[in-house]
């Protein structure tokens, strides 16, 4: 199986009190999710955290944070999204997403 580089999608979205310019989506998630998830559905997440604001779950020595946001809700399925920031720059990555069956909509 051969996984591809990481992918840049251009946006515009506000994401913790800044603008975001561009989306990164690492290539990790088709590990084990490439049946379930696409670019097009992390990129349909990604755009529900306009707006909001979110605390980090973690932050290296280089300044980048990092975020698990769930449930994301989309056509009535809860997903997950593993993305970080760093101060400096305009964009977000996204290092994982998937379904999760951790949330259920009654």
């Amino acid at each position: 199986m051969s996984i591809q580089m990481r992918r840049r999608y251009s946006v515009k979205l506000f994401i913790n009190g800044r603008r975001v310019n561009e989306v990164v989506i690492d290539p990790h998630y088709e590990i084990r999710h490439r049946d379930t998830m696409t670019d097009a559905l992390i990129l349909e997440l990604v755009a529900k955290l306009s707006g909001l604001s979110f605390l980090p779950v973690a932050s290296d020595s280089d300044g980048f944070e990092y975020f698990k946001t769930e449930p994301l809700w989309l056509d009535k399925s809860a997903y997950r999204l593993v993305w970080l920031t760093h101060p400096d720059e305009s964009f977000i990555g996204v290092r994982n997403a998937f379904k999760t069956k951790k949330w259920r909509k009654k």
